[in-house]
Formats: structure tokens, sequence, C-alpha cells
């Protein structure tokens, strides 16, 4: 096993979560910046009156889930219906 491929992989996978909801926001009338630092998980940044939203993609236990927090109401599964909708809402 190669642990870098594998960090790529997985980093990969996030990019392509995080461009799809940025999308999807775009769709709603809301802009978004994928930030790709080095060595850095990607993040999707969504402005706001505040600071930015920072969304990041994960697995858990093999399901994605966007989450903006470490609360159980600060995530939703990446696939579901209602996610660009949800994180849509935060951002308000």
């Amino acid at each position: 096993m190669n642990v870098g491929t594998d960090t790529a992989q997985y980093s990969q996978q996030q990019f392509i979560h995080l461009v799809r909801l940025a999308w999807e926001l775009r769709l709603r009338g809301l802009g978004a910046a994928v930030e790709l630092k080095v060595k850095k998980e990607p993040v999707l940044l969504v402005p706001r009156s505040s600071a930015a939203l920072r969304v990041m993609a994960v697995s858990r236990k093999g399901m994605w889930f966007f989450t903006w927090g470490r609360g159980e109401g600060q995530r939703v599964r990446a696939l579901a219906e209602d996610a660009a909708e949800r994180v849509w809402e935060v951002a308000q």
C-alpha cells in the first residue's frame, strides 16, 4: 500500500465532491471557490457577510459528508439531494 497515493486519491475525491457542491451553489446564485493549499485538505470557501464559510468533504465509514463545523447539525451527506440547499442556508 502506498500511503502517498492513497492520500492523493482521497484528496482528489474531496476535490471532486467540493467542485460538484460549488457548481450546485452557483446554480442557486451563490459563488464559491475551492482552496487547494499544498499539504492541506481542499476546502470550499463560500462568501458571506461575516467570514467565509469553510466547507470540507470528509469520508466516514464509507460515506462522504460535507461539514462546516464539528456539531451534528453542521454536516450533510455529500450525495444527499438537499446538500447544496443546506450549505446555501448556512451561508445566508
